[in-house]
């Protein structure tokens, strides 16, 4: 009997599927072409159960980049709840270059799953423009960053990011840049 998608999971069957995707996305990172079974077996999960979740390559590749964003997102709230909006803004920053140092590690695997399927923009602009936006108002009331500052504005003042090397010092360059960006934010600010 096939599960159905729209239906919730078990929680055992939920927890297999995130050991999946997390082993997929170290595993995808250091190699697109690793094999399946290969994911399955450094999961602990069965054949029947990887192919049950991730029927192909493309779908469990897809999911891989959606399970990133999801978590750098998701992250958005957590800071909040946990720092002054400021400090969450600019350790999101952090997380989301980490991320895109990951993401870049899946491109040849993420090449291959989308080729002739349009881009990946779709996937990943949403959720991470909802976490901006949330981001920006918490820092906008707070009067943290200068006012007017749109999801866009910040999409584009980062997007130096997706040009870094992955495989140089990512680190240093980005912690460099987002600086610069966070000191621009802050300029003007009616708070400072």
């Amino acid at each position: 009997m096939q599960e159905k998608r729209d239906a919730p999971l078990r929680s055992d069957a939920q927890q297999n599927r995130e050991r999946i995707l997390t082993v997929a996305l170290a595993e995808l990172t250091r190699s697109g072409d690793v094999p399946l079974s290969a994911i399955a077996k450094k999961a602990g999960v069965g054949q029947g159960t990887f192919y049950r979740n991730f029927p192909n390559r493309q779908s469990l590749v897809l999911e891989v980049y959606q399970y990133g964003v999801k978590q750098v997102s998701d992250s958005a709230a957590q800071l909040l709840a946990a720092h002054a909006p400021d400090r969450a803004l600019r350790e999101w920053m952090d997380r989301l270059a980490e991320y895109a140092m990951v993401k870049a590690g899946l491109a040849d695997a993420l090449r291959k799953a989308t080729s002739g399927a349009g881009t990946l923009a779709g996937l990943g602009y949403g959720p991470l423009t909802s976490a901006v936006t949330l981001l920006l108002r918490a820092n906008h009331e707070a009067g943290t960053i200068r006012p007017g500052v749109t999801p866009e504005d910040f999409m584009l003042a980062i997007s130096g990011l997706w040009h870094i090397d992955p495989h140089g010092d990512w680190r240093t360059r980005a912690t460099r840049l987002l600086d610069l960006v966070m000191d621009g934010l802050r300029a003007g600010a009616p708070g400072r």
